[in-house]
């Protein structure tokens, strides 16, 4: 039998699913961008926004207990099957590539501890012995989760619990060493020049912001697993404010350390160049070994939650009926093999391409949005129609401008991008629904159908004319 997830490990979930790779690269990767003020700006807008996002998650986990897939679930009842087909294949897509990162990452960080100008043997994750140590990963990761979910969440709460020593003791020390005069010295960013005023640096945050709060739904994907359902609107806003807290303490506090100049050309995982100016050599280890435990523990969070986008997809009709299929301990075996497969091939054109953690950040972020925003617009759409004006109301109308927030500041470019990759996803709706026997596309979904295969041709030449 089954064993089903209480509040701990739920909440582990969360935390572990959030608190991944990217905390361990915030402080480069904001100070590229923004100055500090537009980064307390960003961390603002970025925080109320997910506590919205959070809290529209708890109103329907409690107003609609029936819907036990989740994000893609609340996208297909207020929408239709086809945007819940979409939302659920967006979201696969942003997990799978989350974990091709995590394993680019965790190699790139044992290449900064052990390589050196003479050998280099792991160079930023995308060596061949990178890819073949992260294949090896991957495969024992596919066996572990095949134990069942419980395994898997039990470890997860472990590894969730070891990657916070590392930042705390970071942040302690960055409190400690924190100047005051460093922090403000180009407290607006004037170095970035008249072309990135301040609205420009809080938007060339955003993507950034959302990379690290992928994961806030954690608890969401495998409700159907949850002891109590209560259980999951508790963790989901646990989590969300563990993660935030750490992450506005970790950027703001680098930039009290270290000028936001300087810090925007440190090598990531920036958090250990850091910590090495406080503390020395011993710095770059002790993240080093944080960074290691906490990306293991997001990919297998992450593992869990990608193999589930097909599955619960596939018994709400949405995917085809084989990656229903679940093993004797309840893990399902065709969509984690779907999920680990794709990783695999994109492991190798890693290689061939040299992509980098940052370009996978930049992708795994935006096909993420359209399923968050479609979170925030059903929780409208179900206050509208309960005539409910109350928070429910409040709740989702704020969800819902967020999403629209986020789809402005990631740029029209990596909007035609994301609609590339949806695309091949048609393949497995059109499957799906042919089983059924039924059409396709019905009324409006041959539009939408049709304008995303539009965009999708527009990303193409866009692609082939920066190719020329």
């Amino acid at each position: 039998m089954e064993k089903k997830l209480g509040l701990g490990s739920l909440t582990a979930l969360v935390i572990g699913s959030m608190i991944g790779a990217g905390v361990f690269s915030l402080p480069q990767n904001m100070a590229a961008v923004a100055s500090p003020a537009a980064v307390m700006i960003g961390w603002t807008i970025t925080g109320i926004g997910m506590i919205f996002l959070a809290l529209a998650f708890q109103h329907l986990s409690k107003l609609k207990p029936e819907i036990e897939s989740g994000v893609f679930g609340y996208a297909q009842a207020g929408f239709g099957d086809f945007v819940g087909f979409c939302s659920a294949w967006g979201y696969w897509l942003s997990a799978m590539l989350a974990n091709v990162s995590y394993l680019v990452i965790v190699f790139s960080t044992l290449g900064m501890l052990f390589d050196s100008p003479d050998m280099v043997l792991f160079g930023n994750g995308n060596t061949w012995i990178s890819i073949i140590g992260s294949s090896v990963l991957l495969w024992l990761v596919h066996a572990l989760v095949l134990r069942g979910v419980q395994t898997a969440a039990m470890i997860n709460m472990i590894t969730t619990c070891a990657k916070l020593i590392p930042l705390f003791l970071f942040i302690f020390s960055a409190l400690i060493a924190f100047h005051w005069d460093t922090f403000v010295f180009d407290f607006t960013g004037l170095h970035f020049g008249e072309q990135h005023d301040l609205l420009s640096q809080v938007k060339g945050t955003m993507l950034i912001t959302v990379w690290v709060f992928i994961g806030i739904e954690g608890a969401v994907v495998v409700s159907n697993r949850a002891k109590d359902r209560k259980d999951i609107g508790r963790a989901t806003i646990l989590g969300l404010l563990t993660a935030l807290t750490i992450y506005v303490f970790v950027t703001l506090l680098s930039m009290g350390v270290v000028s936001t100049e300087q810090l925007a050309t440190y090598q990531n995982p920036s958090m250990a160049e850091v910590l090495t100016e406080i503390l020395g050599p011993l710095g770059k280890y002790i993240i080093g070994c944080g960074l290691l435990i906490s990306v293991c523990g997001a990919f297998l969070s992450w593992t869990v939650l990608a193999s589930e986008a097909p599955y619960l997809g596939a018994r709400d009709k949405m995917f085809p009926i084989s990656f229903a299929k679940q093993n004797e301990a309840g893990s399902p075996v065709n969509s984690l093999l779907l999920t680990n497969s794709c990783i695999q091939v994109s492991l190798i054109f890693v290689m061939f391409a040299g992509s980098t953690y940052d370009t996978l950040l930049a992708i795994a972020s935006e096909m993420i949005l359209v399923p968050y925003f479609l979170v925030g617009a059903y929780t409208l759409k179900l206050a509208i129609e309960r005539k409910d004006r109350g928070s429910l109301f409040i709740v989702g109308l704020c969800a819902s401008l967020y999403g629209l927030w986020l789809l402005y500041a990631s740029g029209l470019n990596y909007l035609l991008l994301s609609a590339l990759l949806y695309v091949p996803g048609l393949y497995f709706y059109v499957k799906a629904k042919r089983e059924q026997q039924t059409r396709p596309f019905v009324g409006k979904e041959m539009t939408a159908a049709s304008l995303l295969t539009a965009a999708a041709c527009i990303a193409v030449g866009m692609l082939w004319k920066g190719m020329m």
